[in-house]
């Protein structure tokens, strides 16, 4: 057992510690930042909580007493049944037509980035990170940008007014891309590759039924990203999209509002109600397939 001596002075007086500070609580602390969390929550939620009021009001009711609050009469199944009566029932034809764009979109964009990505992280090739660096540089240029150049490419191809016209760009996502690439080369190991080769699995073989299946969470986040992004897109459909048959359901909701002051306009309360409408299969798909993204966000970074 070792002794511990305590330090003395030259003339013989041991030396005292001096007092540390005292610690500050971290009740002060943990307060504001649940503060702060419940401010941003404030901050997000309060639109949702006004379209979740509003479309239970009437057209008269929506500008008397508080927006923030129900008012006397509750209209949210007579508002719900006057939106997909409207017009023939065409907001039903919206709705289909943003199920056709973001999912098949979606889907598209999910393989052709698994490929994209894995191809970049496990075949070795001349001009390979200069490839990754071209998908990096895409994910910075905003996509409104690429709008009309689009509209100036599929015009004269006679793709103008069509749903080729807003599904062929859905089908590229340079973050999916990127995405594919970080997790294949995190998550799919070399030797799995290798015994499936040894075995005599063709490089398609194992593709499809070793990567795919190792890079499910990740491919799952890129489906999710994809179809939040083309349900919402509103430049490129208002811009390729003339005929209101083909048209989306976000264009279809800004064609009713700027009807307004205009005979047999759509009542305010029903396009509120509409865009509430408009949310709920994100909210669904969003909660569905939660777990898997969370997972494809962080595994790839942890493994």
């Amino acid at each position: 057992m070792t002794a511990t001596h305590t330090p003395v002075r030259p003339e013989g007086k041991a030396l005292t510690p001096p007092p540390r500070p005292p610690r500050r609580p971290l009740a002060l602390s943990r307060w504001v930042v649940l503060a702060v969390m419940v401010l941003t929550a404030c901050y997000f939620l309060a639109p949702v909580w006004w379209l979740l009021v509003s479309a239970t009001k009437t057209d008269s009711g929506l500008f008397a007493g508080n927006g923030f609050w129900f008012g006397g009469h509750f209209a949210f199944f007579a508002n719900v049944r006057t939106v997909f009566t409207e017009q023939g029932g065409i907001f039903w034809r919206w709705l289909l037509n943003s199920v056709v764009y973001a999912v098949g979109g979606a889907a598209l964009s999910t393989l052709i980035s698994a490929l994209a990505g894995y191809a970049l992280a496990k075949y070795p090739f001349r001009g390979r990170e200069f490839a990754f660096n071209v998908v990096l540089a895409a994910v910075l240029v905003p996509q409104p940008l690429l709008a009309i150049p689009l509209y100036l490419m599929f015009s004269p191809v006679h793709l103008v007014d069509t749903y080729w016209s807003v599904l062929l760009p859905s089908m590229v996502s340079p973050f999916g891309v990127y995405l594919g690439r970080i997790y294949a080369g995190a998550s799919v190991p070399d030797e799995l590759i290798e015994a499936g080769r040894v075995d005599g699995a063709g490089e398609t073989r194992i593709f499809a039924t070793i990567a795919l299946r190792v890079m499910s969470p990740a491919l799952v986040t890129i489906f999710l990203f994809q179809f939040v992004t083309i349900w919402t897109n509103y430049l490129l459909p208002v811009l390729m999209l003339a005929n209101a048959k083909l048209q989306p359901v976000t264009v279809g909701i800004v064609g009713w509002q700027s009807q307004r002051g205009i005979g047999n306009a759509v009542p305010p309360n029903v396009i509120i109600t509409a865009a509430l409408v408009s949310v709920v299969p994100l909210v669904l798909l969003f909660l569905s397939l939660q777990r898997f993204w969370r997972s494809g966000l962080t595994a790839g970074s942890l493994k």
